[in-house]
């Protein structure tokens, strides 16, 4: 039996900066929305320092990969599946030439083994003083 229009809403990850779940589950696709390093119930970025102005002073692209990773299985273990059935990662990241290399080494630490399609693009920003989001869908088991 399939689900029609599931939505999901995690009470360990971040919570959404607007009107969206954490994921909606399609049959036996899950989708989660995109997914930043954010802690729960704060503001608090993990290795973001803002200057005065809201602006980031300085920020470590390791912690933020970690966080990212650990809030989205956080969601796709709340919503029914797991970090083993992730299918297909979009990575969004706003500084390619430097974080590229970090992320993608972090990256392989968390997919020893059949890792999911991916594709990373370059933004000049996203809608927090972060500098990773990643746009997973996953398969749910029934």
């Amino acid at each position: 039996m399939s689900h029609k229009n599931e939505s999901f809403d995690s009470k360990k990850a971040p919570e959404p900066v607007g009107l969206y779940p954490h994921a909606k589950r399609v049959g036996e696709l899950l989708f989660l929305s995109g997914v930043g390093p954010r802690e729960r119930g704060t503001k608090i970025i993990p290795g973001v320092n803002l200057a005065s102005d809201g602006t980031v002073a300085s920020y470590d692209i390791t912690a933020q990969c970690h966080s990212v990773f650990k809030n989205v299985k956080n969601i796709l273990e709340d919503s029914g599946s797991s970090w083993g059935q992730l299918v297909d990662v979009t990575v969004y990241l706003t500084n390619m030439k430097t974080d590229f290399p970090i992320y993608n080494k972090i990256w392989a630490e968390y997919f020893k083994e059949n890792p999911p399609c991916r594709t990373t693009v370059e933004v000049n920003c996203l809608p927090t003083p972060i500098a990773i989001e990643l746009k997973c869908i996953a398969t749910v088991n029934n």
